[in-house]
């Protein structure tokens, strides 16, 4: 039960530090309602048990003892989220879409895309890789299948991750509705700055 409660904690604290994914369903959210940023969510959220089936695979192992394979996902991650930042930057010098009078788009954006971008933003965001590699193992009983135990966590992971997103994503299209185009341009910037801040932060170290 302790292992329990404590693993609990650190997933819910996990979730709920901000970061790239937090910035990634704000962003969608802004760019194309809250379906971009759901969408977002699920794709961010199912890129947990990529994380959970390499780590219960043994190849975490693999990673933690080869320098240059781990380097290796950081650079990754840290060109993709340049590249986003930078897009959002572009959106925001650009402006956004005209919106109708529900305050929705009239361009829509291919679901594909938006679940794409959260899949690879969790996929190759460092954060998770280290959580599951080096914490996960905590928790996983020897006498049980590695695997089996890893996508469980890995579900309830989901589940809260997928909670706090789209609630994110629904506060953003609140928020979005009120039509407040100077704003959204602001915030729109700033994501893609702090984006672009924090890749260029992990390729440095």
């Amino acid at each position: 039960m302790d292992h329990a409660l404590t693993f609990l904690v650190a997933i819910v604290l996990l979730t709920l530090s901000p970061g790239v994914d937090t910035l990634l369903v704000l962003r969608n959210s802004a760019r194309g309602g809250w379906q971009d940023g759901m969408l977002t969510t699920l794709g961010i959220s199912s890129g947990l048990f990529v994380h959970a089936t390499v780590s219960a695979l043994g190849i975490s192992v693999i990673l933690l003892q080869s320098a240059w394979a781990f380097t290796a996902i950081k650079l990754a991650g840290a060109i993709y989220l340049i590249w986003l930042g930078m897009v959002s930057l572009r959106s925001a010098l650009r402006g956004f879409p005209s919106m109708a009078t529900e305050g929705v788009p009239t361009r829509r954006l291919k679901p594909l895309r938006s679940l794409s971008e959260g899949i690879l933003s969790n996929v190759l965001n460092p954060k998770p890789v280290i959580f599951y590699m080096a914490f996960l193992p905590q928790f996983i009983d020897p006498a049980g299948s590695a695997l089996a135990q890893s996508l469980i966590m890995a579900l309830i992971h989901f589940l809260i991750s997928a909670v706090w997103l789209g609630s994110l994503a629904l506060i953003a299209e609140r928020a979005r509705r009120l039509k407040m185009p100077r704003l959204g341009r602001v915030v729109n910037g700033l994501n893609g700055a702090a984006l672009v801040a924090i890749g260029a932060s992990l390729v440095r170290t």
